[in-house]
């Protein structure tokens, strides 16, 4: 089977998130959007532990029930340990086949942190440190490590001080089966890498409020239990990712917002990684470290159906844009407004889920439920007609179907076609 999976994102424990992140609201969600497995995040916050074990039903598989909604237990944890002379920060996603693993991860962790302050708490341990806690628990857990390339606490992040992952995980490395892309990178990006080739490449939401579930996804063939997951995991058993247009993510420019500099990796060379402004030094966005770690050519190339492949046969994906921004842009009204929310319902009830309205349902049917220029916004993101202001420095960017009136926008630049 091929099941639609969101494992990065939070409760209302987690500093920076909405109050309505919980389980019942989530299981909603998940309905809307398309997706039929969820991380039960923050499972080491000892309130929201206590709240998964009360909501959730156990099926007996490593999942978890609510609502008709499969669960899996997962956290996201921020590694702050001393490795190479330095303090790292690095932040990865961890995963336990049952709540008695996740209680025995939470009592090892209680020690080096304070889990109760944060649902994505500080745990004072490295990568490597922690993926042999955790197999000491339990030897099915697993970790991932979150928004790979980020600057803050991406493994290959600027600031990390990392270059690839044997370097951070050590002798751990080979149990890591995969890394997620993070909002401002997308596969193709991910390809150029060598030491990623016999890794998953996964893309999750990280989503802070329930809107965000589901902005990036990956589609696993195999079954839909813990096994069967781990399984396609380390077999790169993957349908097809969805993924932002990597532009859009807070860090995919190199730049300086104070001083509103966006640079490409060219223009980062040419002023030695300064400010061109203030001389201070740039926040090294994801292109740039793409740019510097890569090793080859993508080898990506964009079909009619939309979908992004790679000449090696690794797992194609497809970058989108949210539904009620396409309905918003389309009627050139705010996003929050009722005039959208209106018609973001009709088009899930008639089509079944944000999913399959982006994605799926012919254009004849989404013109008859929401009108010929919803219609024609959906086909221009299916087939990449959109314009784009990359984001830079914790700014996220933008993405345009009819563009917009910014200098620095700009046609995305095109993938080559298989015609």
């Amino acid at each position: 089977m091929v099941y639609a999976a969101d494992l990065h994102l939070h409760s209302h424990f987690a500093r920076g998130t909405s109050g309505k992140l919980t389980f019942d609201n989530m299981a909603a969600w998940a309905k809307l959007k398309g997706i039929d497995l969820l991380a039960s995040p923050d499972f080491t916050h000892p309130a929201w532990f206590e709240e998964t074990r009360r909501k959730l039903r156990e099926r007996g598989d490593g999942t978890y029930e609510l609502n008709g909604v499969r669960f899996v237990l997962g956290a996201e944890i921020n590694c702050a340990g001393g490795q190479g002379g330095r303090n790292r920060r690095v932040h990865v996603l961890a995963f336990a086949p049952s709540l008695d693993a996740a209680a025995g991860i939470n009592s090892a962790l209680e020690p080096r942190g304070a889990l109760h302050a944060d649902g994505r708490p500080t745990i004072r341990a490295t990568p490597r440190e922690l993926v042999h806690l955790l197999l000491d628990v339990d030897p099915r857990c697993f970790v991932i490590p979150a928004h790979a390339w980020t600057p803050w606490f991406g493994v290959y992040g600027s600031k990390s001080g990392f270059d690839s992952l044997e370097e951070c995980f050590g002798d751990a490395w080979e149990r890591v089966p995969a890394i997620e892309t993070g909002l401002s990178s997308d596969p193709a990006m991910n390809w150029r890498v060598p030491e990623l080739d016999d890794r998953a490449i996964v893309s999750f939401s990280d989503a802070h409020s329930l809107p965000k579930m589901g902005r990036e996804l990956t589609y696993f063939r195999g079954g839909l239990d813990y096994d069967g997951l781990l399984d396609s995991l380390r077999t790169q058993n993957i349908a097809h990712t969805v993924e932002f247009f990597p532009e859009e993510g807070k860090y995919h420019h190199s730049g300086h917002r104070k001083c509103g500099v966006s640079l490409s990796p060219a223009e980062v060379s040419e002023g030695n990684g300064r400010c061109p402004k203030c001389g201070r030094a740039l926040t090294i966005g994801v292109l740039q470290r793409v740019h510097d770690l890569g090793r080859r050519d993508a080898g990506a190339r964009r079909g009619d159906d939309g979908f992004t492949r790679s000449d090696n046969g690794r797992p194609p994906f497809r970058s989108m844009v949210a539904l009620e921004l396409i309905i918003a842009e389309s009627l050139g009204v705010g996003v929050k407004t009722k005039k959208v929310r209106t018609a973001y319902e009709t088009l899930v009830s008639m089509l079944g889920s944000e999913m399959s309205a982006l994605m799926e349902a012919p254009i004849a049917d989404i013109e008859a439920a929401a009108g010929d220029r919803v219609a024609e916004g959906v086909d221009r993101v299916r087939k990449g007609r959109v314009q784009v202001v990359p984001g830079f420095d914790g700014q996220y960017g933008t993405v345009r179907i009819w563009g917009g009136h910014s200098p620095r926008g700009q046609e995305r630049s095109p993938l080559p076609t298989d015609h």
